[in-house]
């Protein structure tokens, strides 16, 4: 039987998966100007990536991987930004998180990216080295060549040519996912990724291209929480309370963080009809309000017992966890 939610249903999930939050940094000065548009002021910003568990393959799949306070894994061009923004590695490495909930990082065997910006992307084979990554179809497009492209190391290219490099200097093992797409009510564009309805993957248009969010049936109730990661960037955002930001570079040039708004407000829109038509859970991959509220038992539930004792409160008080 299929989960119906006012008159729509989604489709039969015969597995599901133990999924945990893990600390993935946090900008100690973000902007809040390039957030919220007409806001000012500066906050600590999170940034949240997960394991997925799938209990019945034994596979072990990541979900971004946050931000490192090792700097040689950015390129010439984050690294600027990664100052300016104050970019700190958790206290604990993901391979250390991950050993404290029973999993060896040569265990990994999956990186989904749910899009290519460097607080989510970076090199990981040193890290995870029998892992394969993921991303979404339209990135490679978007993102080659990299930074190595002419066989130096360019600070005028975004995009990491350790991925993206497209004459053989590539060092990173991935592929764009290539379906079957199909829907997965409020979302046009979904991947069942293990074939047993636990994991789906999602087209999210308007971050970028090639965004994804994914929606997962958690172990242990009858609930489904979507990884929203960069759809958008808050909490207020996802319920009409602030809108996105526009704001002005130093050289005069308008821009925002999403690189198609109108697309990014109906992928909003979407989450939104996710959470009020079939009760989805959302974590957004820099949102705390659900950790400052506690209102939410699914999704406190992704937190370890550790975490949900001095790291929480650190957090709620806007303190590096």
């Amino acid at each position: 039987m299929s989960s119906q939610r006012e008159g729509r249903t989604l489709p039969v999930a015969n597995a599901s998966v133990r999924v945990h939050l893990l600390d993935g940094g946090s900008f100690g000065k973000a902007d809040i100007a390039k957030l919220h548009n007409g806001r000012h002021g500066e906050i600590r910003l999170y940034d949240w990536c997960f394991l997925i568990q799938h209990r019945n393959s034994g596979r072990n799949i990541l979900w971004d991987l946050g931000i490192s306070s090792d700097r040689t894994l950015y390129t010439p061009w984050v690294l600027p930004m990664y100052d300016e923004v104050e970019a700190i590695g958790p206290r604990q490495t993901l391979q250390e998180q991950l050993r404290d909930r029973g999993v060896e990082p040569k265990q990994v065997d999956t990186v989904i990216f749910s899009h290519a910006h460097w607080d989510h992307c970076r090199p990981f084979t040193k890290e995870f080295p029998n892992a394969r990554a993921y991303f979404g179809p339209g990135t490679k497009r978007h993102c080659s060549p990299g930074h190595l492209e002419n066989g130096e190391a360019s600070s005028n290219v975004q995009w990491d040519g350790r991925f993206f490099d497209i004459d053989g200097r590539a060092t990173e093992p991935w592929s764009e996912l290539e379906g079957p797409w199909k829907k997965f009510d409020p979302f046009h564009n979904a991947m069942d990724f293990f074939g047993d309805g636990s994991v789906w993957i999602i087209q999210a248009p308007g971050h970028m291209p090639g965004n994804l969010c994914a929606a997962v049936k958690v172990e242990g109730s009858d609930s489904w929480v979507v990884l929203g990661s960069d759809c958008c960037h808050s909490r207020a955002i996802l319920e009409g309370e602030e809108d996105i930001a526009i704001f002005q570079l130093p050289d005069g040039e308008m821009m925002s963080l999403h690189s198609d708004i109108a697309a990014a407000r109906e992928t909003i829109a979407r989450l939104r009809r996710g959470e009020h038509d079939f009760k989805m859970h959302i974590a957004l991959a820099h949102d705390i309000e659900w950790m400052k509220s506690a209102k939410d038992d699914v999704l406190i539930s992704l937190l370890s017992a550790q975490m949900k004792s001095e790291w929480l409160s650190r957090v709620r008080q806007g303190e590096r966890p």
